[in-house]
């Protein structure tokens, strides 16, 4: 098939409970991540830069902000037929709400049925990774079978955390495990399995098909990864596609096959740290994968007064005075004045942050105001008692525009 049609699905309506209270009033896919992103930016990228520009993303939870961000950041030229559409719930197969992942696409088959594709790929939207989707495609044509789910190498000895894929040495996918107390090694790595990325690329005839089939299922969840994949393998008719094979352009030996949940607070905080190490685990700068989005139009990051920033990103519209801030992520429109240290941080648009405060491990959401000589992320039960949310791990949340004030 010289040139096959494709439409790329976004399933974009998670709640995102465990990132609370950074989803208290938006979708997990709008939160911010990395200074100047949101979630959605990096599997919206990884689908532009392999040229599948026809791309729906489907929402539901809070989803205004990023309705307005797909709006403002993702205008396609529509000379080629390119779009990023955001398509909210609409009810269409009766009154109620997504029930899954799969129903989520079942009643949103319109957008299929009006594109036609030969192929339709299924994309979680909050995930932090580079991936060549591409090359996905090519081996999933080339396999002839229905359905591809992507994998990722674990540890085997901590396999038991996921879902593992049981593959046969063709890589057709016998069944899968769901935490398992022995989990399967690879032909070529013993001490390693695959673990579901929760990624999908089908043929498009065979999906809707077995949409319709998982509707009428008695006792179906409707959901992606827990129905209509295990369907296709009770067939014989899904494979799997190691993320190891995939090659993005301009990526290092540090950060080639990178791939974070940031599910949880913990995970979110550790994700951010990666980017800020003198080798970062994940590089933002690679210029021949970029990670797209819209830019705020404020000028450069200013330091006066001394100011310092090591092993941090600091955004647009910036400005430290006299403050110290190391391995810390500020976003665009931050203020920090003197006296003040920051360290292992990360602090969303427009938060200021008051003379001699001390704030460690912590995670500020938009509008924070902590005013002079408070401290964050010092004293938990001082912090719970303000109403941020203490992580396992102790990193500190404070919600959108709370106000630290000193007792």
């Amino acid at each position: 098939m010289a040139n096959p049609t494709v439409l790329s699905i976004v399933l974009a309506g998670g709640e995102g409970k465990r990132l609370m209270p950074l989803t208290a009033d938006r979708a997990k896919p709008a939160v911010p991540f990395g200074g100047s992103y949101r979630l959605i930016d990096f599997v919206l990228s990884n689908l532009v830069n392999s040229g599948l520009r026809r791309i729906a993303v489907l929402t539901q939870y809070k989803s205004h902000s990023l309705n307005r961000h797909i709006s403002l950041a993702w205008g396609m030229s529509s000379m080629l037929g390119d779009y990023v559409a955001s398509v909210p719930a609409q009810q269409r197969r009766g009154p109620h709400w997504y029930q899954g992942s799969a129903d989520a696409i079942f009643q949103s088959l319109n957008l299929v049925n009006d594109e036609k594709p030969d192929y339709v790929v299924v994309f979680g939207a909050d995930n932090i990774y580079r991936m060549n989707i591409k090359s996905m495609l090519d081996a999933h044509i080339a396999s002839g079978l229905p359905a591809t789910v992507a994998g990722i190498r674990v540890p085997r000895a901590s396999a038991s955390e996921f879902g593992i894929i049981d593959a046969r040495p063709d890589r057709v996918i016998n069944g899968f495990l769901e935490k398992p107390k022995d989990p399967p090694g690879l032909p070529d790595s013993p001490d390693e399995s695959l673990a579901s990325m929760g990624n999908y690329i089908f043929t498009g005839k065979d999906l809707v098909e077995m949409l319709h089939r998982d509707a009428d299922a008695e006792g179906s969840k409707h959901d992606m990864g827990g129905d209509i994949i295990p369907a296709f393998v009770a067939e014989g008719g899904c494979q799997v596609y190691d993320f190891k094979d995939n090659d993005v352009p301009g990526s290092t030996g540090q950060d080639r096959n990178y791939w974070r949940d940031v599910g949880s607070i913990d995970a979110f905080h550790e994700a951010h740290m990666d980017l800020v190490r003198v080798v970062p685990d994940f590089n933002l700068y690679n210029e021949k994968w970029p990670i797209w989005t819209g830019q705020v139009q404020l000028p450069g990051a200013k330091f006066t007064l001394n100011g310092t920033a090591e092993s941090s990103i600091v955004c647009a519209g910036t400005i430290i005075s006299g403050s110290d801030v190391d391995h810390s992520v500020l976003s665009p429109g931050v203020r920090i004045e003197k006296g003040t240290s920051i360290d292992g941080c990360v602090l969303m648009d427009k938060v200021r942050v008051g003379e001699n405060c001390m704030l460690r491990n912590a995670i500020l959401d938009k509008n924070v105001v902590v005013a002079d000589g408070c401290q964050v992320g010092i004293n938990r039960e001082e912090d719970e008692a303000r109403g941020c949310t203490v992580s396992a791990g102790g990193v500190t949340v404070v919600p959108k525009g709370v106000v630290i004030a000193r007792a």
